[in-house]
This record gives C-alpha cells, structure tokens and sequence, in this order.
C-alpha cells in the first residue's frame, strides 16, 4: 500500500528529530491551500504559516489552488520538489480521493509532517423534530430503514463519510441527502428539508445555541471545546469516532534533516499557547503530533475509511 511507504516517511523524520539543518531553510517556503481563499482550510493554513515564518525566519507563502475537489493543489503539492521548500495541509477528503477518483494523489507521494488537530463530526436534528436524545433518534432510524433524511457532502466527502461510519458502526441505514457544502447541509437543516445531519460542531453550534437545532452527540474521542456540555458518541455508549482532520505534508522524498526541522518548528507553532488560543478563537480544536504519531493517525483513518467506501459502493481505485 500506499499507507506503509507514508508511515515509514513519518517513522524516519521523527528519528531525525535532533539534526539540523544548518542552511535550512534559506529562502521562501511556499504553503499551498488545496481549496479556495476563505475556507477552513485556507483560515487554518494562513493562522499556521504567519507563525511559522517568525519560526524559521524565513517567509511562509500561502498559495491557493482550487478545482478537482481539492486534487489540483494537492497534485501541485506532491510534484514540488522534495526540498522542503513546498508544503501544504492534508484534509480527509484527500485520503477518501485515494479510492474514489482517477489519478489521485496517493499517501506514499507524501511526507507527513505533523498533525494539526481533528475536526469531529457531530450529529444534529432539526429543531422541530421530536428527537430528544442519541438513544431516541437511533431508535427511529432502527424503526425506519433508509428513510429518514439526513443532510451532508455528496458522496465521499467528509461530513458523507462521517454519516457512513455511523451507519457502518450501529447498522443503520440513512437517507443520506448530498448537499454542496457545510452551508447549504445546515439551511436544509434548519428549513426542515432534512431531520438530521453530520456535519462539525462550528457549523451549529451557534444554532444549537439558538434552540433551532439540537447536537445530539459529537463523534470524537473527548467533547468539543466549544460544547463542553454535550457528550461524545461513546459517553452514551456508541463506538462511533469521525469527521475531518487538518495534517501537514510535503512531497515525499523530504530530506530527513530537513523534515525534521520542518516538523520542529510546526509542533513549536501548533503547541504555543498564543497559536491554540488564535485557533481555538476561530472554532478549531488542536492536537499538535509529531511527524510519527502524525503518520499513524493519518494511517488509521485510511484503514477505517477504505471499508466504509468499499461497503457505499464508491471505490473504483482499490487497493
């Protein structure tokens, strides 16, 4: 596979961990954003780089490319040189690209470098339903296979695959309704075109607050920051952890002294109290990893998230 070559890239970085790269970095490093000025995406690389540049001295360039879901600049991202003059972030969606789409950029044309933090799945009703808890809403779906409708990405993409984990997890069975994005997903919610959705704790949080809509459970291994009082999935017995997630890679081929500085100075960053509270502000939970624990978390959601493909039908590059 494609996932061994990635966690062995990760293994030797962090191996490397106390070499320096006397003349490194140089000159410019470019950070390229794999979706459009603006997004999640674009807000987290941006919060990252402006810091990194005071790190290492050096200008950090966000560089935005757009189209193919996200596989343009990912495409740019894994042709670059392998210098460690080009580096980007890493979302869930291009693992799921692995197996769902042609030409894809594989894991082991990557170097992993560190992880920034996850961005969990929650799952919310509208607030006209009558679901007053997980166990009432399962109960319902349990009663009514495939027939009530909940709002998320089109197939294969995040907040898609967070509803398909579940129903993998518990045997249910959605009516899983494709929305172009966060926003329209949470209209549909709160216009009541949908009963329930999958989509992260940022997104409704504001809504939930309002009493237009109720976070049932969020699907992560603690509760939110942002919503301490509602429980996870496996607080009301439910083995279900999922969502999205924010890494940072370069191409493969990173020299490992080189590596290693990039991945030192990330972890500095990300592990700065000024950092978590800048992210923290703007909604995103942080886990600052290593490029070792970075690799293996990466390669665990790609074991979980093949099967959950395979069983949806969308897989036409296997393994």
């Amino acid at each position: 596979m494609k996932g061994t070559a990635f966690l062995a890239t990760a293994a030797f970085c962090a191996a490397a961990s106390g070499a320096l790269a006397q003349d490194f970095p140089d000159g410019p490093i470019t950070w390229v954003v794999n979706w459009p000025a603006g997004g999640g995406q674009d807000t987290t690389s941006r919060l990252v780089a402006e810091r990194l540049t005071d790190v290492l001295g050096v200008p950090v360039v966000v560089e935005n490319y757009d189209g193919a879901g996200g596989l343009t600049g990912m495409r740019e991202l894994a042709g670059a040189e392998p210098d460690g003059y080009t580096i980007g972030m890493l979302g869930a969606s291009s693992i799921i690209q692995q197996y769902t789409t042609d030409e894809p950029v594989m894991l082991d044309q990557l170097s992993v470098l560190s992880f920034f933090g996850p961005d969990p799945g929650a799952l919310t009703v509208a607030g006209s339903t009558d679901f007053a808890s997980l166990d009432d809403y399962l109960a319902s779906v349990k009663e009514a296979p495939g027939e009530i409708p909940n709002g998320n990405d089109p197939p294969g993409g995040a907040s898609y695959i967070s509803a398909a984990i579940m129903e993998s997890a518990l045997g249910l069975e959605l009516n899983k309704i494709p929305y172009a994005g966060y926003a329209p997903t949470v209209t549909a919610l709160l216009g009541g075109e949908v009963q329930s959705a999958t989509v992260p704790v940022p997104q409704v949080l504001e809504h939930h607050a309002a009493g237009d809509v109720k976070i049932l459970g969020v699907m992560a291994g603690e509760r939110h920051f942002l919503a301490p009082d509602i429980p996870t999935f496996a607080e009301q017995g439910y083995d279900v952890v999922a969502g999205d997630f924010r890494a940072v890679v370069g191409p493969a081929g990173i020299p490992e002294d080189r590596a290693a500085v990039l991945s030192e100075a990330l972890v500095a960053v990300l592990s700065s109290e000024e950092f978590v509270s800048a992210a923290n502000a703007a909604g995103y939970m942080i886990e600052p990893l290593g490029a070792e624990e970075a690799g293996a978390r990466i390669a665990s959601f790609d074991e979980q998230v093949y099967p959950v493909l395979e069983e949806a039908g969308l897989v036409t590059n296997p393994k």
